[in-house]
């Protein structure tokens, strides 16, 4: 399973139609794009665009959400290379579907060759510049630029929202020198100010900026030409490799915190060697090899909850106290659904018109899946099989109810109905005319045991309210024996339960 992003309305929010989008990068079918009509003139090192990932035909992720695209919106600092995504909009073939708040930003570095890198360079260079072939030069940023035409021109720029990364209207000076003179007495002048670029720093940016008739100054620290010519030179690198599929992916679809690559100290005369290759950078997560269990936590920065959180799932299921549980009032309707292999399981996707109502809170049934063998055990004992129907609130929290399996039975007939329509291909969506009833697929008892864990596939966000029914359901050889053309083994290996505190029906 995967986490379900809790989300947060805005109130602004200019629609796809107003964007003018151009691709930047491709990932096979899917492209990254960037909106030239919000992006922010950079002040202070800094500006502001949104961006997005569009993906081939309509995406499904393992919730059942449906979308062609998701936007960002990015805070980029030219200076230091890097960005921080502060807002995201999922659309579904230009209709909203979903919007968030990023709750904890991360400022993340655009690394060498990435799309990140490319688009840094392009946010970052004057915009007066826009028309014709844009060319990526080494020293020619936003700033730099603005700064040694200010004295030229008289023209009214976009200033970026810092709220809402939308573009006012506001005036600049005409000529720069007049600002300047303005400016309080013994106060320095910008570096922006200065009237003339020199040509040698615009080709070697680790030469000291020299004024007219002086002899050459060292170059300040926080100079962003330094800044120019690495992202400039990053995305020249990106386009000479290109970006594949999972990479971009990684970075845009999802949009979490990624493991900063290490600072180098360039060398003077030679070039710099290609980086060391990070450890699992393109590796997917699944459950055998490189991208196994014991390696989740390593993959991706956003995955670090698998190898260090506390209340990680699954958990063999012991020692419990037998108390009065309250029952599950299971309000499950005949429906239509679809069904996906989405390469990890068979995933079925459903409505909201089913639904669980139990400790004073109603979830929502989302989708459910299967997994092979159970991931859960019960003092010691596996199961052949577990369905996992995975339910939410209104709030955003999750709820999972898990039906234990045991083949040697008579054929299940909802698991038939469901083996009938399964996909040819992985990620191909079948959407059949049957009606499912879920309640077949319940046992007679509703029994269960209750803890609190997390989901069971990366990100293993925690905070999930976990019921397994105590009585398993009997279902045939032969569908055990179909599922396991698919999945021989898609299970997470048992987690510490770290004295968690577990409940049973007595």
């Amino acid at each position: 399973m995967t986490a379900i992003v809790a989300v947060a309305a805005w109130s602004l929010q200019t629609p796809a139609s107003a964007a003018n989008w151009e691709s930047m990068a491709t990932a096979g079918t899917d492209r990254i794009e960037l909106d030239r009509s919000r992006i922010s003139v950079p002040k202070a090192h800094r500006a502001t665009a949104w961006s997005r990932l569009v993906r081939d035909g309509i995406y499904i992720d393992e919730y059942g959400m449906r979308y062609t695209a998701v936007e960002a919106f990015n805070s980029y600092d030219c200076a230091k290379g890097s960005f921080t995504t502060t807002k995201r909009v999922w659309r579904r073939n230009g209709e909203l579907v979903r919007e968030e708040t990023v709750a904890r930003p991360l400022e993340l570095k655009a690394e060498a060759g990435s799309p990140d890198a490319r688009i840094l360079a392009d946010v970052c260079r004057d915009p007066s510049k826009s028309e014709g072939p844009r060319e990526s030069k080494p020293g020619f940023m936003r700033a730099d630029m603005w700064a040694a035409d200010e004295a030229k021109r008289s023209r009214t720029l976009p200033v970026a929202d810092a709220a809402h990364g939308e573009k006012n209207a506001a005036e600049k000076p005409a000529d720069s020198h007049a600002a300047a003179a303005e400016k309080p007495a013994g106060e320095k002048p910008r570096y922006i100010d200065l009237p003339k670029v020199d040509k040698s720093r615009v080709e070697d940016p680790s030469k000291p900026m020299a004024a007219p008739g002086s002899k050459p100054v060292p170059a300040k620290p926080d100079d962003m030409r330094e800044v120019a010519k690495a992202a400039a030179a990053a995305m020249e690198k990106g386009k000479a490799g290109g970006a594949d599929r999972k990479d971009v992916e990684r970075q845009y679809a999802t949009s979490g915190p990624r493991r900063a690559a290490k600072k180098k100290t360039p060398k003077p005369v030679e070039p710099a060697a290609a980086p060391a290759p990070v450890e699992h950078k393109h590796v997917h997560w699944s459950y055998e090899g490189e991208g196994g269990p014991d390696n989740w936590g390593k993959l991706e920065g956003k995955y670090g909850t698998c190898s260090s959180g506390r209340r990680q799932s699954p958990i063999d299921i012991r020692d419990g106290i037998k108390v009065d549980l309250e029952p599950i009032s299971f309000n499950y309707k005949p429906m239509q659904f679809s069904i996906v292999d989405n390469g990890h399981t068979v995933q079925v996707n459903v409505g909201d018109a089913s639904s669980i109502s139990v400790m004073g809170r109603t979830y929502n049934l989302v989708q459910f899946h299967f997994h092979r063998p159970a991931e859960e055990k019960i003092r010691g004992k596996s199961y052949d099989m577990v369905a996992h129907l995975v339910h939410k609130d209104d709030e955003g929290h999750l709820a999972v109810v898990a039906v234990l399996m045991e083949k040697g039975g008579p054929e299940q007939q909802l698991i038939q109905v469901l083996w009938n329509h399964m996909p040819l291909e992985r990620e191909q969506e079948v959407s059949p005319a049957a009606i499912i009833d879920l309640n077949r697929l319940l046992p007679e008892k509703k029994a269960y045991y209750t803890y609190m864990g997390s989901l069971t596939t990366p990100p293993c966000t925690e905070d999930v309210l976990w019921m397994v029914l105590k009585q398993p359901v009997a279902i045939s050889d032969q569908q055990v024996a179909i599922f396991s053309r698919l999945y021989k083994n898609n299970a997470r290996p048992i987690q510490p339960a770290n004295e968690r505190l577990i409940k049973e029906s007595r």
